[in-house]
């Protein structure tokens, strides 16, 4: 099961933040065989999604970075957003969902 986690957006702010992905037993899983991808959406059902870019900083220790830049923050409407976070084995081509939760998108004054 994925872990809940909840993110802030600053509207026309970069975004960086590191996931680190665990096994059952709390041990980092080894990333070398996966690629990660996320997006974020306005609602589950929502036909149009924002891609934050998921790199895998950490093969060995399990370490994932989501990251967007200031210029793509600023497009989002500010607001209560949904988000996920998944990796594919290139092995086998399983897809696991390791975090989701939900994004506020918090916004900018200066423009």
């Amino acid at each position: 099961m994925a872990a809940y986690v909840e993110i802030t957006i600053e509207q026309g702010a970069n975004l960086t933040s590191t996931v680190t992905v665990n096994d059952n037993q709390g041990d980092a899983v080894n990333l070398t065989t996966y690629s990660a991808s996320s997006q974020l959406r306005k609602s589950y059902y929502s036909t149009s999604a924002n891609t934050m870019t998921a790199t895998i900083t950490g093969n060995a220790n399990g370490e994932i970075t989501l990251s967007m830049t200031a210029s793509n923050t600023a497009l989002l409407t500010p607001g209560r957003y949904v988000y996920d976070l998944t990796i594919r084995n290139s092995v086998d081509n399983s897809v696991t969902r390791v975090v989701e939760g939900t994004a506020v998108v918090l916004p900018s004054v200066t423009r």
